[in-house]
């Protein structure tokens, strides 16, 4: 029989805990937790933060309206995380190179990736990648080139495309086991379009 280990730190579990558990003790649990909602620095070290509402409406960190377009009403990320204003953090796209690749409904089930997306995330590695607001869709953090932002329908599935003027809505809640830093996206980039 083989003998079942924490995720976290490798440590056997308990006899009592090995069946379905998957850490050793609420401490590891805990801080798996909080790793897997880490944020890339690349991210994080940018004053292009603000809060946003269920419906995805960018807010300040006062609840007033925020802009895409407007850094007055952006802030640091530690600012909007400490901020109760809205559902949740929005990163703002400003033409520096950072593009965001949005693939809408491509998950189903237990987190299964459909074949579509499957290809997409295959001509991505080393960016990460994170659940988005919907819980059925996936965001791909990296760096590279666009022109403007794109929708796009790529065997039945729809991609979206965007570096500049625009704000993505951030869960933190990292896809698999992706990296924490923004990858080169120019390859997925140049296969899309």
């Amino acid at each position: 029989m083989k003998t079942k280990r924490c995720e976290r730190c490798g440590d056997h579990l308990a006899a009592r805990h090995a069946h379905n558990a998957r850490f050793c003790s609420t401490r590891c649990r805990v801080a798996a937790h909080r790793a897997r909602r880490a944020l890339p620095t690349e991210l994080t070290s940018r004053p292009r933060w603000v809060r946003r509402t269920a419906a995805k409406v960018p807010v300040t960190t006062c609840g007033g309206a925020a802009s895409s377009t407007d850094p007055a009403t952006w802030t640091s990320h530690r600012r909007a995380a400490a901020s109760k204003a809205g559902a949740g953090l929005g990163f703002v796209l400003d033409g520096d190179g950072i593009v965001c690749v949005d693939l809408d409904h491509c998950l189903a089930g237990e987190g299964e990736l459909a074949a579509w997306a499957r290809r997409i995330v295959d001509l991505a590695p080393g960016c990460w990648i994170e659940r988005s607001a919907s819980g059925d869709g996936l965001h791909i953090w990296g760096r590279g080139r666009l022109e403007r932002g794109r929708r796009l329908s790529v065997d039945g599935g729809s991609v979206e495309l965007y570096a500049d003027g625009r704000y993505i809505a951030v869960t933190g809640d990292t896809w698999g086991d992706t990296p924490r830093r923004l990858g080169d996206l120019s390859g997925l980039i140049d296969a899309l379009l």
